[in-house]
């Protein structure tokens, strides 16, 4: 077991911040946090170009190249690996592990669910000590059909995949449900604000918690706010920001 495979199976879930680039990744683990993800919407939206739409295969291997040496451990949000032939997914996966990732993120976007086990069969053939969190996409782009679900994610688990992923997922009876169907293998739900809370999760037998996009979002928010509140002539609202210095020591 891996050192990233390991903080699945501890007293708490992993509660994985998904950064957008260097600096927010370094931030992060300077503050506790051992591992980071990425974030497919930031990599992108920061690059101008769409989320979801294999534009962003460069930038990916971008940035983890820039985190790869890093003192964290880190897991890429790879959207469905940039490709639909397994092939070229697998040598994807290969190229970030070879650069220091710990774990890849592939999402099936509601498409056929034996394409998505040959991407998973074929990553673990090509990268075995890379860990693999398969997503499934029937609540956030399907109509959260449980049978559909459920059938997915045994469907991965069973093609190789270290941990399941069903984003927008939160009714505590289907999680727990998952959590059983799976056995083992840890479920992976994505936080939401109108969702069960992290300790309600763990309760539910949740081994990750993702944060996914929302910190990008609210450092955005949290920047058109300061600017904001300085054009109108008031003060910029209280928040921690770092200094100048601090961000600069985060270069390499």
């Amino acid at each position: 077991m891996t050192a990233f495979a390991g903080l699945h199976h501890t007293d708490q879930p992993l509660l994985l911040p998904n950064a957008w680039d260097h600096a927010s990744a370094l931030l992060l683990t300077a503050h506790g946090f051992r591992a980071v993800g990425t974030t497919s919407l930031g990599v992108a939206a920061a690059a101008g170009l769409p989320d979801g739409a294999a534009a962003t295969r460069a930038e990916t291997l971008h940035l983890t190249r820039a985190l790869g040496p890093a003192p964290l451990l880190l897991s890429v949000d790879a959207e469905g690996g940039f490709s639909d032939d397994p092939d070229e997914v697998a040598e994807f996966a290969r190229e970030l592990y070879a650069l220091g990732a710990a774990g890849i993120n592939l999402e099936d976007g509601l498409g056929p669910a034996d394409r998505h086990t040959a991407k998973i069969a074929a990553v673990r053939a090509a990268a075995p000590g890379l860990f693999v969190n398969a997503r499934t996409d029937t609540h956030w782009l399907g109509d959260g059909d449980p049978e559909d679900t459920l059938a997915r994610a045994q469907a991965y688990r069973d093609a190789g995949a270290h941990g399941v992923f069903v984003p927008g997922l939160t009714d505590p009876r289907e999680i727990a449900g998952l959590v059983r169907a799976l056995d083992d293998v840890p479920l992976n739900i994505l936080h939401s604000p109108a969702g069960p809370s992290v300790a309600h999760l763990a309760d539910l037998g949740v081994r990750r918690v993702s944060l996914g996009s929302l910190l990008y979002r609210r450092a955005l928010g949290a920047a058109v706010e300061a600017a904001a509140a300085i054009r109108s002539g008031g003060t910029v609202p209280e928040a921690t920001t770092p200094s100048y210095e601090e961000i600069r020591r985060l270069s390499r």
